[in-house]
């Protein structure tokens, strides 16, 4: 994954974050056939530890500016959508930090017949990162392309079907002096998963990745690749519970000899359970080993979290999380202990305005010198939409 240090499974929080807890019903504008979706966030928060360091933390209000803009069309056997997303960060108390990211996305699903699909997508992203930064106070600039699909063969409800798909990542810094070249690396993936039918709702998997992470600089001791193994299910009861549970193990060889190989077992696990339909509990669990980082070969990490979203009345929802981390550096003598909640009460004003008042705490537990920190960011934001 084309992160510094951060933990892989970061992304995953996205499933209930209240961040992005929308509960606003877009309306779309016809364009040519297309529909075309504009939504607009604002948002203001108090950050007291916008670097995420252990000593001498800077807090500031910070201003989130984010705009989207959605293209979409479907017919009775393909969809297609683009997305833009420019958002501007302002740090009323470090203008240094101050930065505007990108984000340009387009999907693509396509079903020849019942037996042959193929899902297509690309992404842009450009971005700073004010955290855990090279240079103590100076921002990572970063940018990052993926391309990717999956093409899948078999009927839906057949006892077999089978996933081939492979993708490919360039990360990039646009740092000055050269700052983070050593982290620059094309990375590329592929992927086969073979599922079983083993009842009405529920199929059986097995499924390998390989994935080569090539570093732009020489003879880096980072480049690799990456093999797994895993096997699991998923199921589907009565939409009440969902869930896919995949564990393997996993094996990193280095090209260099300088790096030692690395054997891992690893899991994804990801379970859903709505006893009422205005109310969802989520349990995610993650194990990987994830890309090296300051002055490690790789970092084996685990992240787990649950969740509650309910919703109290037909206006009034609560969205809840607690997530627990950990990550151990190998090639360096660091263990990092990271507890994440989030805490938001979202009120749908109007069918096209969301108001959001949310709390947000990290609390990072290193055994490296300077590496601890305690983070608080309370925020009030405004989703918008037609």
């Amino acid at each position: 994954m084309p992160l510094k240090s951060h933990c892989p499974f970061a992304l995953f929080l996205a499933s209930l974050y209240p961040g992005i807890a929308w509960s606003i019903v877009p309306q779309s504008i016809d364009v040519y056939g297309f529909q075309f979706i504009p939504t607009f966030g604002l948002t203001e928060s108090y950050d007291d530890n916008i670097r995420e360091v252990e000593h001498n933390a800077q807090s500031s209000m910070v201003t989130r500016i984010a705009p989207s803009f959605e293209l979409k069309a479907e017919d009775r056997n393909s969809a297609t959508r683009i997305i833009w997303q420019p958002t501007r960060y302002i740090y009323h108390s470090e203008s240094d930090a101050s930065s505007t990211s990108q984000r340009l996305r387009a999907d693509s699903i396509m079903e020849f017949t019942d037996r042959h699909r193929l899902k297509l997508e690309a992404e842009y992203r450009k971005f700073e990162r004010t955290t855990d930064t090279a240079v103590e106070g100076v921002n990572d600039k970063i940018n990052n392309k993926r391309v990717g699909g999956v093409y899948t063969y078999g009927a839906k409800s057949a006892a077999n079907q089978i996933d081939v798909g492979a993708n490919y990542a360039q990360l990039r810094y646009d740092n000055a002096d050269g700052v983070n070249d050593d982290k620059e690396r094309n990375t590329t993936g592929l992927t086969t998963t073979w599922y079983h039918r083993i009842g009405s709702k529920t199929r059986g998997l097995l499924e390998y990745d390989h994935t080569r992470f090539d570093y732009l600089q020489s003879n880096s001791p980072r480049s690799s690749k990456s093999d797994a193994l895993l096997a699991g299910a998923e199921w589907d009861i009565t939409a009440r519970t969902t869930g896919k549970v995949r564990i393997g193990y996993e094996r990193k060889n280095f090209d260099e000899s300088t790096s030692k190989d690395l054997d891992n077992p690893t899991w994804q696990i990801d379970l859903q359970w709505k006893p009422r339909t205005y109310s969802t509990f989520t349990f995610l669990a993650r194990q990987a080993l994830a890309e090296g980082d300051d002055g490690s070969d790789a970092v084996k990490a685990t992240f787990t979290q649950i969740g509650w979203r309910h919703g109290w009345t037909e206006r009034i929802t609560t969205v809840a999380q607690a997530g627990y981390g950990h990550k151990v550096y190998e090639g360096e003598n660091r263990t990092d202990k990271l507890q994440e909640y989030n805490l938001a009460v979202i009120y749908q004003m109007r069918r096209w305005l969301d108001i959001e008042l949310g709390y947000r705490l990290r609390d990072n537990n290193s055994d490296a010198d300077n590496e601890s920190f305690l983070r608080n960011v309370f925020q009030l934001g405004f989703n918008v939409s037609l």
